[in-house]
């Protein structure tokens, strides 16, 4: 067998079989398939496709490309959850501890910022000290002791996902349902779960932008749950706008601290709940979807998952005064307010411009090697809807360089519309697929 051969074939829009995927992606995992071949395979696949069957092979060859995290049976339920990505979008370091407080194990595994979207082992790395590179024995001591980690690929954990995963973001290789769909899955196949809860973002901050193409993703992906029998459920959200205010990494992590503080932004709080929930009840600690939420809602009112994020924290060697000191935190040398330039109503707040705007500032990657910038970013200041008067701030940027930001500026003052009337806001929950 040989890369070329196989590239050729997906490029003439033939269907590869098992054996040819799983040579690919061994032989691309080992090293043996250069980098430049890995990148014409999935520019193949981005224009080509993949059959159902063709996305599981895939996804079950990334998975097996390390080892299976075997977890011991007396810790108890283990469940996930993942996101097919977006803008501002922090629900997993908000969810995991609150799961975890509520009874569940949550061994999370986590990806980096892909195209426009952060990525939450990027924002969890702008902890000081933070480490989300553990091996599988650091992470069964996590499960065991606190409950819940969340780690990142590896070379013991998917390493064909994060070989694939860090071409993907830098050669325009993202918006594709069969790589997304084996993307996210290969890393949930190497860890030993009992659920998996999975969010299929939708709209202008989103890779999937039509609810055509959100539900195809969340059918595959599904279909692969179902095919190693493992109980998956989707959600459909909306990913019009930014989730709550913070865009960037560390800003959105002291939002996540300030949501599990109940200070955060409501819509935010509500779409956790409901991840939350979901993840509950999936692995049976609740009964009811509704007592699920009950159960959820009443471990962030007491402080329970702020406690263990805090826990967390420190385990995975990072500073937990951050919870009460932001100013340990990354922080950029200057800011600056974009203010509105009429009255009226907030109707669109574009959350891929704004995403554009804080990967000018230095937040996400163009390259391979880049290093993000952890203190970047932008905070918006109101909502969709909202009234606004002139004069009023919008957004917030966080900025080191002054070179960076008139593109960020010009981004930013694309993504706020204001108009006379206000919008009809629609659910950010649009679907559920079980």
């Amino acid at each position: 067998m040989r890369a070329v051969d196989i590239i050729r074939k997906k490029r003439d829009g033939e269907i590869l079989d098992e054996a040819e995927i799983q040579f690919f992606v061994s032989q691309a995992t080992s090293g043996a398939i250069p980098a430049y071949q890995v990148s014409a395979f999935l520019m193949a696949v981005v224009w080509r496709g993949m059959s159902v069957s063709e996305t599981q092979w895939l996804a079950f060859a990334m998975g097996a490309s390390g080892g299976h995290l075997d977890l011991p049976d007396h810790i108890g339920q283990r469940v996930d959850k993942h996101s097919t990505g977006g803008v501002g979008d922090k629900t997993s370091p908000i969810l995991v501890p609150l799961v975890a407080a509520c009874g569940a194990i949550v061994p999370m595994t986590s990806g980096r910022s892909l195209g426009f979207t952060g990525g939450t082992l990027d924002k969890l790395e702008s902890i000081p000290g933070f480490r989300t590179a553990l091996s599988p024995d650091e992470i069964r001591r996590m499960l065991d002791r606190h409950g819940c980690c969340m780690v990142g690929q590896t070379d013991s954990i998917a390493p064909a996902d994060r070989l694939l995963y860090g071409l993907r973001d830098v050669t325009a290789t993202v918006e594709s349902v069969p790589l997304i769909a084996a993307s996210i899955m290969s890393k949930k196949l190497a860890v030993d779960l009992d659920g998996l809860v999975l969010d299929v973002t939708m709209g202008r901050g989103a890779f999937m932008k039509s609810p055509s193409d959100a539900r195809e993703l969340a059918e595959r992906l599904v279909a692969i749950g179902t095919e190693v029998r493992l109980p998956t459920r989707v959600l459909m959200t909306s990913m019009d706008a930014p989730r709550g205010h913070a865009v960037g990494n560390a800003v959105e992590i002291i939002e996540c601290v300030k949501t599990l503080k109940g200070q955060g932004p409501s819509s935010l709080e509500r779409l956790v709940v409901s991840l939350a929930a979901e993840m509950v009840h999936l692995v049976g600690l609740e009964s009811t979807l509704e007592a699920s939420e009950q159960r959820v809602s009443g471990v962030l009112a007491s402080g329970k998952g702020l406690e263990q994020f805090q826990q967390v924290i420190t385990a995975q060697g990072g500073d937990p005064r951050i919870i009460d000191d932001y100013r340990l935190m990354p922080v950029t040398a200057h800011r600056q307010m974009i203010k509105a330039s009429r009255n009226g109503y907030l109707v669109q707040l574009d959350a891929e411009l704004v995403a554009r705007a804080t990967i000018a500032l230095g937040a996400g990657r163009d390259r391979v090697d880049v290093e993000i910038d952890p203190a970047v970013g932008v905070i918006t200041q109101v909502s969709l809807g909202d009234e606004i008067r002139s004069g009023d701030p919008l957004a917030e940027i966080h900025y080191q360089r002054s070179e960076d930001l008139p593109e960020a500026v010009q981004c930013l003052k694309q993504a706020f519309v204001i108009a006379d009337t206000p919008p009809k806001l629609g659910p950010v929950v649009l679907e559920r697929v079980a």
